[in-house]
């Protein structure tokens, strides 16, 4: 059955230092996208990369960009994360920007967040549950 996933920076990065292929660790039947605020964080990597590492580091990030869809920061992404910064502002837990924004396109385009850190686990639980009381609110 085929998931619509959505892969986190953390996810990446742990591919990446553990040398595993992305076509091992996700189901050939599986739609992968990442957000277009992942594309960022992953080239800020590249930027803060020694020069030992920086050029495998980009070449890493241009197989993904390459190789992945890069869902874009749209209206309706825009309005997805408008909810979710009044979410947490009324819940007064605040979040990371880019996850934030993460879980917007994720909320936007109907995919799961795949992300490699528990503490991002929980959070973006905490923040899907914030976005399922904002849609019964309606």
């Amino acid at each position: 059955m085929t998931q619509l996933l959505l892969l986190d920076t953390t996810f990446l990065i742990d591919a990446e230092r553990s040398d595993a292929e992305l076509d091992e660790l996700i189901d050939d039947d599986d739609d992968v996208a990442i957000a277009a605020i992942t594309v960022a964080e992953l080239l800020v990597g590249v930027k803060l990369a020694s020069s030992r590492y920086r050029q495998r580091r980009a070449d890493y990030v241009e197989a993904i960009r390459s190789t992945v869809s890069v869902l874009d920061y749209d209206t309706n992404v825009a309005a997805e994360h408008a909810e979710l910064l009044l979410a947490v502002r009324r819940a007064g837990t605040p979040r990371g920007a880019h996850d934030l924004i993460i879980a917007a396109t994720a909320a936007a385009s109907g995919r799961t967040v795949v992300t490699a850190d528990e503490a991002d686990r929980a959070e973006m639980g905490e923040v899907a549950q914030l976005m399922e009381s904002l849609r019964a609110a309606r």
